[in-house]
């Protein structure tokens, strides 16, 4: 086994154990990213020079006065929207050319507190105004698409060109390429995770979260990264996750959804995810029958929030340079001047009342399990999905429709690989509790990953 195919926990270990030094791993993970970056566009820039001059240090420090955590000496990428000071953070966008951030985003702060080394900037769908991240292939077959809108931090991970990396989630945007790519990803618990020096899409759902390759892994990386931030107005001073326990699953209650989360969802989807939920009961827990609540209205909510805080956000540079913006993304942003004041009012309405929903629903499970896509990747350039009850869905609402929910309600919710469709594609499931039980999907994942076989391997198509 090369260093580049070892996940974060196994290359944490034997760094500090002496076996293999921040120098060998980065270089090579960044060996592996010159292989197969032609065929998979993952990054936007990669520092090998400063990555080297990292490790180096690393590697000094580790030599004298011993690892700072698991994270140290570490190679890793943050996805275009995070900044990091003097590389480009550029949104993936040419709005963005030429930008260079002048000091480090709080989540690359406390990275490099941790000593992980960082390679480089990955894509984003522009802005993260989408789910497909089209200037990125996917991992398991370079035909289809990446998934958005941290794309390139997914394929990365899967590829073994990262560690680990860091992405951003609005309406999905961490776990939906996740589970497009087979690797976990985390969307913490709302205002958990720091965004401060983070390019925003809509401030009332974005998020900031780890894409690894175990469960895990992701536990390590949201020691590290979660803790109030006085310079962000949603950050939380409330109770962090500071243990992540094994075991079994005995004593907990996971809901299974009754509506929404397995409606228009491929055969396949289905199969693999309520295998693995059995698999939960397997392990001990005992399976609740659940109602959605408000699912009807949850799409709604959705662009009700986003489509308005995001043009907000553009409104400026929407005026001044509009022609640089992509035009799938400007269209939307042209969109979001339409809508009212009244709308976008009672869409925060709304929220609120799923909020509370949501809560009541938690007062009789402890986690809640559920298909993260309805449908494994999508060919590159394919705009709908026909379902077999004779709808036809635009892809994106297909990606978004159930990962919004946690976004509106703020939730924390984990995506982990449970299987693969007939072409091989990965599918995955997702998990999600209450507000600051971040520490409980985390463990009930990891129990599911620790008993099933090929956890955390890398995408074969990528060799």
């Amino acid at each position: 086994m090369q260093p580049f195919e070892l996940s974060l926990t196994e290359a944490s270990r034997a760094v500090r154990a002496r076996e293999l030094s921040p120098v060998e791993l980065t270089e090579s993970v960044l060996a592996r990213i010159a292989a197969v970056e032609g065929r998979l566009g993952a990054y936007v820039t990669v520092a090998a020079d400063a990555a080297l001059a990292a490790a180096v240090r690393a590697e000094r420090e580790i030599s004298g006065s011993g690892p700072r955590g698991p994270l140290h000496g570490i190679p890793m990428a943050l996805k275009d929207l995070i900044d990091a000071e003097g590389m480009p953070t550029t949104a993936s966008s040419h709005v963005r050319a030429g930008h260079v951030a002048e000091r480090d985003s709080r989540v690359a702060e406390r990275l490099g507190a941790a000593g992980a080394v960082l390679l480089g900037k990955t894509h984003t769908h522009e802005f993260a105004y989408g789910l497909t991240t089209p200037q990125t292939n996917n991992a398991w077959d370079h035909s289809r698409v990446a998934g958005g809108s941290s794309g390139g931090s997914a394929v990365a991970v899967a590829a073994g060109g990262a560690t680990f990396a860091m992405g951003t989630d609005t309406g999905g945007s961490i776990r939906v390429p996740a589970a497009l790519n087979g690797v976990v990803g985390l969307k913490p618990t709302y205002g958990l995770v720091p965004r401060t020096g983070v390019t925003s899409l809509s401030w009332s759902l974005d998020h900031v979260g780890p894409l690894t390759r175990t469960v895990q892994d992701a536990a390590l990386v949201l020691s590290a990264t979660a803790g109030h931030d006085p310079r962000d107005p949603a950050s939380v001073s409330g109770p962090m996750p500071d243990r992540f326990p094994g075991g079994d699953l005995r004593g907990l209650k996971v809901g299974v959804p009754r509506n929404h989360y397995f409606d228009r969802v491929a055969p396949e989807v289905e199969e693999s995810v309520r295998g693995a939920i059995e698999r939960l009961a397997e392990l001990g827990a005992e399976l609740v029958d659940v109602e959605i609540p408000m699912a009807r209205y949850i799409q709604a909510v959705q662009w009700g929030l986003m489509v308005p805080e995001a043009t907000a956000y553009h409104e400026r540079s929407l005026r001044a340079t509009p022609d640089l913006y992509a035009a799938d993304v400007r269209i939307l942003l042209e969109a979001g001047e339409l809508t009212s004041a009244g709308d976008y009012l009672r869409a925060q309405r709304a929220r609120t009342m799923m909020r509370d929903a949501w809560a009541r629903m938690f007062d009789g499970i402890d986690v809640l399990a559920a298909p993260t896509v309805p449908m494994t990747a999508t060919g590159a350039g394919q705009e709908t999905v026909e379902w077999a009850d004779g709808t036809t869905e635009a892809v994106s609402d297909s990606y978004v429709r159930l990962c919004a929910p946690a976004n509106i309600t703020g939730v924390p919710a984990l995506t982990l690989p449970v299987g693969h469709d007939r072409a091989g594609l990965p599918i995955g499931m997702q998990l999600m509790a209450r507000p600051f039980r971040d520490a409980t999907v985390l463990r009930v994942g990891r129990v599911y990953e620790e008993s099933v076989a090929g956890a955390g391997r890398l995408a074969p198509l990528a060799a």
